[in-house]
Order: C-alpha cells, then structure tokens, then sequence
C-alpha cells in the first residue's frame, strides 16, 4: 500500500506526486472505504447515548483517509486524465454512491443526529450549526424513507453516479480528438500572439504549421479574429457539436441517452423525498429558495438583455452584408462582426493588449490584489506537482502560513475543459488544526516556446482573478469542522467570492502597476487602458443571452416532469424567449457539464447570476469608502463571509456585511444593460 495517497510528505505537507502510481489507487481504495465504513458503523452501533463527541465530531472525521485519497485521484483525473484514470473513475463512482447511500440513508445515524439535535440549546454556534446541517443532509438524503424507498434511492445514486462519470468522459473524449489544422494562407485577421499560440497547439499534437482545438482560449479567439468564414464555421461546429454523438468521437461519445437518463432519475429522487420536482427540492437549501424566485430575477435581466442583443444583431448584420456577405448572421459570425466593433468603437486591438496581458504579469496583480486587501504574502514553493508546469505558493500573513495555493494554468490534451478551483485539503481546527491546500486550475494557451511568455486574453485574466476569488475562501476560512469550511456554502451563494474579485481587475492603479509589456517592462499605455476598460461592457448582450439561455433551460429541464426528449424542450424554452438564433447557448445541453457532469450546478446554474447580484453590491461597499481597498471594509468582508465558510445560512452572513439584501439595479448597471 502506498502511504503516500494518505499520509502526505511532501514540502508543507502537500502530497508527493511523483512516488504516486496510478496503479496505487485501486488497493488504497478499497482499504480507505472499508475504513470509512467501519468508522461509520462504530457510530451507528455505539451502544452508548448519543452525543454530540461521540456521533456529531466522530462523523466529522470518519472518512478523512478516503476524503484525502479521493482529493488526489481526483484532482489528477480532472487535470491530466488517461485511460487508466478514466478506468478507475468508472469502477469508484458506483462504490462511492453506494457507500454515500448507506452512510446517509442509515436509520441508526439518523436517529442518533436527531437526538443530539434535541439537546443541542448549550452547544456554542457552530456546533450547533454542524448538528443542524448533519440532520438536514440525511433527512434530504432519505434517511426518513421506509426500507423500499431508501433501496430504490441508493439504487438512484449509484446508477446518476456512473451516467454523469460517463457524460464528463464523453465531452473530454471529443475536447481531445478534435485539432483543426490552419494552412498559412488562411491566417488573414489573426493576430500574432494568436498564431503562435496555434502553433503551440499545433506542436502539442504533433503537427507541424498552426492549429485550433477545442480549449476555450484558443477557439475564442480564433472566433473573434479569423476573417475565414468557413474556418470559422467549421471550428464553431465542432465547439457546439461535444457530447452530441456529431463530435470527434462519433456515436460514442453521444450524450444525449445520458441525459434523458439523468433528468428522469434525478426527478424520481426528489418524489421520493416529497417535492415536486428536482427544482423545488434542489432550492430548498439555497439562499433563492424556490424556482419562481430564480426566474423572477432571470426574467429581470433576459429583457434588458434581449434588448440589447437586438440592438446589436443589427448593426453585425450590417457589416456583414458590408463585405459582401448576404444573408444572416450566424453564430460563427457573431464573435468576429462583435470584435470588429469593439475596436471601431473603442480603438481596441488585442493584439495590442496581449503583450501586457502576461500570465506572470496577472499572477502579479492577483497577489498584490490579495496582500493589499488581506495583507497576503506569496511565496514561490518548490514541490514536486502533477506536471512540470504546475507551480505552489506558501501563503501567510503576518508571518503565519495560511495556505498553501496551487497554480495549474495551462490546457493539455489530457485536462478537462474549463476553470475551476478546488482543494486538496479543507481548513479545520480538529486537533491540531490544518491550513488548506487549494487549486486553481486554468486552459490558458502555453508560451510558444519553454521559459517563453503566455499571454493570456482580457477574458483569461478575469478568469485567473474569478478563480482566486475563490481561493481566497479556502485561504482565508477560520473555521472548527471541515463540513463547513471554506466554499462549503449555498450553491448560489459560492460564486460571491469569485466574481467579486474580478472587480479588482478593472481598477487602475491595478493594471498600471502590473499590465506590463513583456519585452520593454513599460506599463500599458492610459489610453490603451482606459478604452480597454471602456470596452468591458462592449457585447454585454451577448454573453448574458448566452448565459441566461443556459440557466433557464436548466431551469425547464429540471421543474415538473422531465422532458421526454430533452432538446426538443431545450428548444422549446428558447424558441418562448425568442432567443437570437445567432447566440446559442454558452453550453448547450450535450456538453452542458455544470449540469450533467455532476449534481452541483444542476437547477443551479442560475447561481452565478444570483452572486453577481449580490457581487455588484458587495463591490459598492468598497465605492462608497472613497478607497477599493479600504481596510475596514476588507476586515468585514473578511470576518463576516471569506472567514465563516458555511458557519451560518447564507442571508445571515450577507446581512452582517452589508446590512440589506441586494436589488439587481446594480447587476445591470454593472452589465451596462441601463
């Protein structure tokens, strides 16, 4: 058995990667989940009185071995998956839910919570509120249900547990085997960084000249500046076409039967624990609370931004009939006519951006964000990580370690679409206490050449920041049990953090001090800075009809009964919204993963909207100081939210910091969409 999966030892005690096998993981799982489930049954059996040691805090730490080996095998499947990962991601995922099942199904437990809940008055806040926490996720887990129920639900789980595995492979599969090679008399419009980006694209797979996959950060951009029409046509459907059995990998990688698979079981789950679909019973821990309320507020903006969109459409259209193109516009169309006008209208060229617009020179302004907001300090650690490229930080403050912070910033083949930021271990003060260990993981274009700058685009660097953002919750949890701990909140509470970070990009005294030409060192030019700023909100229709379109077909799939085939609902709900046939949805359902890959951000997807809500006016508190990095502000944001972790309902921990809920004025001000 290899130690190391479980007993780290490496630099700050970060796992040591590279004395880890794939070949390691089967055996340590199978001895992990015996472990967990032995400590869970000595719980349940323990023929003493329930109390809160003794069933509450022993809950807490029953599966510490397998949580820690999971966060390994995890971590690298989604950053540097193989066939053998893939392989063992397949036979875990049915093991897991059954495990998950028992434990939170299990009537001993459940009473055994429910009677330390009784006499729970004298317990200090967080207990309390980890009692409360434990006896609501039974509860919704079906731990109430007679004996039939709870084997039909564990049935549920285990089979959702492999349809979403397999859906999360199917997309990789196709993201994987696509590559679009560019001859060099098709690069008209594209810019120099951009083509050397292909390039390195291009070498990465083993061709020789320039090429465009499917990795966000080269497609985007290849969208927005080749004057290749058909290129862009056949770029753009091989993007949309992921999942759909129309993708590189053909019918097998189709995850249409997947999904119908999903939507049907997962509205089974929620009749049986008494809701009326998957919606109702998903939002009933969220701060929006019910479906009404998240269309309520979706509707809100779709009419601005519809509006707005149109307003745009027209004026694209024309320049497309301007070259000579009749027509309509077409969503391989938009992003490149979008772009056109940007630099029309603001004097905007990326690639006169990009060479300020360096991954160190982000990763500058990120920390220095971080150390003037919370008096952060960053420190290069040297470790041994997942791939060459990948890079740690010590984290401290005051000369105190925090965290440790992982950096994995460049797309592979082998890595899963996306951004995201997770952590290897969670803050708590069990015991001796530990500091966490999170991730960032990015797609970003790697440099042309080793040692060489990565220039990242405007979107890439609100991406670094959002996933920071993030970050920030897990650095900066202050917490007792690790059920509550850092991101450990409302679905549609977590993106608060994140997107309220993203503000700090655009300040700037920010981009002045770091948005630096990585030749020269010269800062970028007043000018250039504030049209780019100016342009922010340039196509601001667009991307929030992309989004809405999104959120409320996960909406529509997942209140009343499923649909019966699930595009045709899909395009149902856009054909009633009168959706611009040039914006499809930013991910439509056969690649929608948020949603399919797993249950986090299914009927969830509405989430980021909501925090932006609350974002935009978290934001105005700093505004209205005079100073966006105002010390007391900082403090409170600090003490009432990034510090407290899931410690107490979402609402309460708004309230403290801002006194009132938000409206969404300040959303679509922030939009531009007044």
């Amino acid at each position: 058995m290899n130690r190391e999966l479980t007993h780290w030892t490496g630099p700050e005690g970060l796992p040591r990667f590279d004395l880890i096998d794939d070949g390691d993981f089967a055996p340590a799982f199978d001895r992990e989940l015996t472990a967990a489930e032995a400590a869970h049954e000595a719980i349940a059996a323990n023929p003493d009185a329930p109390t809160f040691d003794n069933t509450i805090a022993a809950m807490e730490v029953a599966d510490e071995g397998l949580n820690r080996l999971l966060s390994i095998f995890y971590t690298l499947a989604g950053v540097d998956s193989n066939d053998a990962r893939q392989a063992l991601q397949r036979d875990f995922a049915p093991r897991l839910a059954e495990y998950g099942s028992r434990i939170s199904m299990d009537p001993r437990l459940y009473a055994r919570v429910k009677a330390v809940a009784e006499g729970a008055e004298e317990l200090v806040p967080e207990d309390r509120r980890i009692i409360e926490l434990a006896l609501r996720d039974l509860t919704r887990a079906g731990a109430g249900l007679n004996p039939e129920d709870r084997t039909r639900m564990a049935a549920i789980r285990a089979r959702l547990a492999v349809l979403t595995t397999d859906f999360t492979q199917n997309v990789l599969a196709d993201e994987r085997d696509f590559i679009l090679p560019v001859a060099d008399d098709r690069l008209a419009g594209l810019p120099d960084w951009l083509v050397r980006a292909m390039r390195a694209a291009a070498r990465e797979r083993g061709l020789q000249g320039q090429a465009v996959t499917l990795n966000r950060s080269l497609i985007v951009p290849f969208l927005e500046h080749a004057d290749d029409r058909a290129l862009r046509e056949t770029a753009f459907r091989a993007w949309i076409a992921r999942g759909s059995g129309q993708g590189a990998g053909g019918a097998k990688t189709d995850n249409l039967p997947l999904v119908q698979e999903i939507l049907q079981l997962r509205h089974e789950r929620a009749r049986l624990l008494g809701h009326d679909d998957f919606a109702s019973w998903k939002l009933e821990t969220q701060m929006a609370a019910t479906p009404d309320r998240v269309e309520d507020l979706l509707s809100q903006v779709w009419t601005a931004a519809r509006a707005r969109a149109a307003e745009d459409q027209d004026k694209l259209t024309a320049m497309l009939h301007a070259d000579g193109v009749n027509g309509t516009l077409e969503a391989w169309d938009w992003r490149h006519y979008a772009e056109r006008l940007r630099q029309q209208e603001h004097s905007i060229d990326a690639g006169q951006v990009a060479p300020y617009l360096t991954l160190e020179a982000m990763l500058g302004a990120v920390f220095d964000v971080a150390h003037r907001l919370f008096a952060l300090e960053f420190e290069v650690l040297e470790a041994p990580l997942w791939a060459p490229d990948v890079r740690a930080w010590r984290v401290t403050r005051g000369g105190r370690l925090m965290a440790i912070f992982v950096g994995d910033f460049f797309a592979r083949p082998s890595k899963r679409s996306g951004a995201w930021c997770s952590a290897l271990q969670v803050q708590h003060k069990i015991g001796e206490g530990q500091r966490a260990i999170v991730v960032n993981v990015c797609n970003f274009t790697p440099p042309e050449t080793a040692g060489g700058p990565a220039f990242l685009s405007w979107d890439d660097a609100r991406t670094l920041f959002h996933e920071f953002g993030h970050a920030t919750h897990h650095i900066l949890s202050d917490v007792s049990w690790p059920s509550i701990s850092g991101t450990s909140v409302a679905q549609d509470f977590v993106e608060l953090p994140s997107q309220l970070y993203e503000h700090w990009l655009e300040q700037p005294s920010v981009l002045d001090a770091h948005a630096r030409h990585h030749e020269t060192g010269a800062p970028l030019p007043a000018d250039l800075r504030d049209r780019l700023l100016a342009a922010g909100n340039a196509d601001a229709g667009f991307s929030t009809v992309e989004y809405l379109e999104s959120a409320l077909v996960d909406l529509a799939f997942h209140r009343g009964a499923p649909p019966a085939d699930a595009m045709a609902r899909q395009a149902e709900v856009l054909h009633d919204l009168d959706a611009p046939a040039a914006i499809p949805m930013r991910h439509a359902t056969p690649h929608f993963a948020h949603v399919f890959a797993g249950d986090g951000y299914a009927a969830g997807y509405y989430s980021y909207m909501w925090s932006e809500v609350m974002d935009a006016d978290a934001f105005a508190a700093f505004e209205e100081t005079g100073d966006v990095f105002d010390p007391a502000t900082a403090r409170r944001l600090v003490e009432t939210i990034l510090s407290r972790g899931g410690s107490a309902p979402a609402d309460d921990l708004w309230m403290a910091f801002r006194g009132r809920m938000p409206g969404v004025d300040a959303l679509l001000k922030g939009r531009g969409l007044t």
